[in-house]
């Protein structure tokens, strides 16, 4: 984790001292489920609780153990039996370190899942808001990089909604899944403990009980949870990209918020440069250099390795964080992204209405011309506006073949830009819902 692209919540779940006390409740919550099945005294785990409970764990001594066991939960286990006493040995009856390890993670990343699900609310909120600002705006719609036909700066941005409503439900769907608890002790088989005890950790840490574990939760689940931050980041950079294409000089439709005192550039006081959207980019970047990672951790040997822990201590923290970050980046530059109509305006004005070919050439199939000749009578008007900057609609009804078929009244009628936009109102409708 970087500081500089973290926030303290966010940071807060993956600190050791967080780690540590989710560490104590699994194993206080199994000693405790342990006692009611008359495993171990209910005296020990009421003090082990109490005790626990009460307690601030000194990272710097579990540190000072493990440095010696080489093995991080017998390290908390023996410092933890410092804090209670004698109690504490019938702690971790029967279980094996990955129940703590694999539980305290789906912990972890359910919380870091309901900070990412909270950003994503305040992100779809502010890219909502614009959309209906700009419901209307007029703005040229680009293929290839190229002029094609009208839309609204709405459009784009409901285009944006409906993508990150989908990325919602996304995580939604992969906090869930990864959301599972596994107490089933070494290879899995309960041998030595009470799957009563897993279901009892479950709901007490607000998971589920995984249906089979080996001795860890299957990878497949984190590679998925994994996978979705991905998507996510994917999408994010997707809309940085728009942003920073609008902001180019030539283009100059959009641009991020250029606050008093900001400097663009060290060498050029005029530069005001897309820095937030460019940043996102390389985010994003990182976010999904996780994925591959997490995909590779699937294949364990048999019934465990460890090859997947180095990587999950990595990623867990890094890919979290750094998507929470960028999801609150993207909302405030959506809701101080400046934007430009009137440019949008000279822009799509510069080729003279070449957005409207298409219905042109729609029209006089409709007289009865046929596609291939309609193509070409629009198509060599168009190439005189692109090559002599010639105007589109002049050039149509100075064509003798196409007058033949259009009048002028019809041609004019066929450059009305209202046309374009006929079913916003539907898409608006079906993306944000009928109020």
């Amino acid at each position: 984790m970087i500081p500089r692209y973290s926030r303290p919540d966010m940071v807060a779940i993956w600190s050791p001292e967080t780690r540590f006390r989710i560490w104590f409740e699994i194993e206080a919550h199994a000693t405790q489920a342990l006692a009611d099945l008359g495993v171990v005294p209910q005296e020990a785990a009421r003090i082990v609780w109490e005790k626990g409970s009460a307690a601030t764990f000194d990272v710097a001594r579990i540190d000072e153990i493990e440095r010696v066991t080489k093995h991080d939960v017998i390290a908390f286990l023996t410092h933890l039996a410092e804090i209670v006493g004698p109690e504490a040995r019938f702690v971790h009856q029967g279980m094996t370190s990955s129940d703590v390890l694999d539980t305290c993670l789906s912990v972890q990343l359910a919380r870091a899942t309901d900070i990412l699900l909270a950003d994503m609310d305040a992100l779809l909120a502010a890219i909502r808001r614009r959309a209906f600002e700009h419901k209307l705006t007029p703005t040229i719609g680009r293929s290839h990089g190229i002029h094609a036909e009208p839309v609204t700066f709405g459009l784009k941005l409901a285009q944006a909604y409906a993508e990150f409503d989908r990325c919602r439900a996304r995580l939604a769907a992969a906090r869930a899944e990864i959301a599972t608890c596994a107490i089933s002790g070494a290879v899995g088989t309960f041998a030595n403990i009470d799957p009563r005890v897993e279901a009892y950790v479950a709901q007490k840490m607000g998971l589920t009980v995984e249906p089979v574990s080996t001795q860890v939760i299957p990878r497949d689940r984190h590679a998925m949870y994994f996978a979705t931050l991905g998507v996510v980041a994917s999408s994010i950079e997707r809309l940085a990209t728009e942003i920073r294409h609008l902001q180019r000089t030539e283009v100059y439709e959009a641009e991020e918020y250029f606050s008093p005192g900001q400097k663009g550039s060290s060498a050029m006081p005029h530069k005001r440069n897309p820095v937030l959207t460019e940043n996102l980019t390389g985010l994003a970047r990182m976010v999904r250099a996780f994925v591959t990672p997490a995909l590779e951790n699937v294949a364990l040997w048999h019934e465990r390795d460890i090859s997947h822990s180095s990587v999950e201590r990595m990623i867990g923290p890094d890919a979290t964080v750094t998507l929470d970050f960028a999801l609150a980046r993207l909302t405030g530059v959506v809701d101080k992204l400046l934007i430009y109509p009137e440019n949008m305006r000279r822009n799509m004005d510069r080729l003279g209405g070449l957005h409207n070919s298409q219905r042109v050439l729609l029209a006089l199939t409709q007289k009865g011309v046929s596609r291939e000749d309609s193509y070409r009578l629009v198509q060599r008007n168009a190439m005189k506006v692109w090559e002599q900057g010639a105007d589109f609609l002049t050039e149509l009804k100075a064509d003798a073949e196409v007058t033949a078929h259009l009048s002028a009244a019809e041609l004019a009628a066929m450059f009305d830009e209202a046309y374009h936009f006929t079913h916003v109102d539907t898409i608006f409708a079906r993306v944000f819902g009928e109020a």
